[in-house]
């Protein structure tokens, strides 16, 4: 006799959480870098960007968000499949989800992780929070994760329309603010690492890269910039560079004099949009006289949960996947199994990113 697989019973959005109120925010951090040798003086310091805006970051009620637009998605395209809501770092944990899911009589699940990258921090550490889940759940589900999707259509046209959205904020017809792409910096030594052995290592960069180019060719736009942002880690490890504060002074200097920032990088407003791009960038312009607009991110956009039908859609079998990249493209894999053997090695502790989301 033939053991055929389970048919898949529900859907795991998953992501990397946030405090929702000021007494979440020290826990939430200590949760974060757990194990990671940051100072306490590091943790005062980012304490106070949340305390900033209430102790709250925006991630949870975004994916929140998300999630009801999908629900509405698949109730218009008939799909049957419940959703459920897990995070990395607060609650509702993945612990507690998996185990309500199988308290549900959940068998089968896929899960979409809320990156759409490639690299240790954008997929592998997704995995690992899966495998770690289901060994603490007894009789937990199998859970599969979806593929990255840095160059789905809908993905690219989404973060293009939010260029042009604001161009209109800067009342910019003639499009001569300079497009500068930013996403969240990671080490070098990480980066270096990321993706199978044998497919030449940056899979994060490189991805983001290719999306940013997408993009910029979607808006006819030839000339653009690709920066990196939010570095946590101690000054002797080196990190993806140029920043994007140094890099409105090097525009200054060069004679810009308005640019638009286009957080690719981010499916939403963690806090290091909010944070990083909306006030200490910002401001910068703003003391440099440089006229600045921040690109929206794509996960609010009706297209996103379209995105997520379709990837679901790729293991029920009904849509053909879609993409518009050349480069590398993994992220499948079933209870934390790897796409590969070594697949995005993690770097030493001190180095990985110490605050997101």
């Amino acid at each position: 006799m033939v053991n055929t697989p389970e048919p898949y019973d529900a859907l795991m959005v998953l992501s990397f959480g946030g405090p929702e109120g000021p007494d979440d925010v020290r826990p939430f951090l200590e949760n974060v870098t757990r194990g990671r040798g940051i100072p306490p003086e590091r943790l005062d310091d980012v304490a106070q960007h949340y305390l900033h805006f209430g102790g709250v970051s925006p991630i949870n009620a975004l994916n929140r968000a998300i999630i009801d637009a999908v629900r509405a998605e698949f109730d218009t395209h008939g799909i049957d499949l419940p959703i459920y809501f897990g995070n990395r770092n607060w609650h509702p944990m993945i612990e507690e989800t998996v185990a309500t899911m199988r308290d549900d009589g959940i068998r089968n699940a896929l899960v979409f992780a809320t990156s759409a990258w490639g690299g240790y921090s954008g997929c592998r550490q997704y995995h690992e929070d899966i495998a770690r889940a289901r060994t603490a759940v007894d009789d937990a589900p199998d859970l599969t994760k979806l593929r990255q999707f840095y160059d789905h259509p809908l993905f690219v046209e989404a973060v293009a329309d939010a260029v042009r959205a604001a161009r209109t904020e800067l009342q910019d017809d003639a499009g001569v603010a300079r497009l500068v792409f930013t996403a969240h910096s990671v080490p070098t030594a990480a980066d270096a690492t990321g993706g199978p052995p044998d497919a030449g290592g940056r899979l994060y960069s490189r991805q983001v890269a290719e999306a940013a180019r997408l993009v910029a060719e979607a808006l006819g736009v030839g000339d653009y910039d690709l920066v990196w942002q939010s570095r946590s880690g101690p000054p002797r490890v080196p990190w993806l560079e140029p920043d994007i504060v140094d890099h409105l002074d090097a525009l200054h200097g060069r004679g810009v004099g308005a640019v638009i920032v286009v957080p690719v990088g981010f499916v939403s407003d963690h806090l290091e949009v909010v944070w990083d791009l909306d006030t200490e960038a910002r401001d910068r312009a703003a003391e440099l006289g440089m006229a600045f607009a921040r690109a929206g991110t794509a996960g609010t956009d009706p297209r996103f949960a379209s995105l997520v039908r379709e990837l679901v859609g790729e293991h029920l079998g009904t849509m053909t996947p879609r993409r518009l990249g050349t480069e590398p493209q993994f992220g499948i894999g079933c209870n934390g199994r790897l796409c590969a053997v070594r697949c995005c090695e993690p770097p030493a502790r001190p180095s990985r990113p110490a605050a997101a989301g």
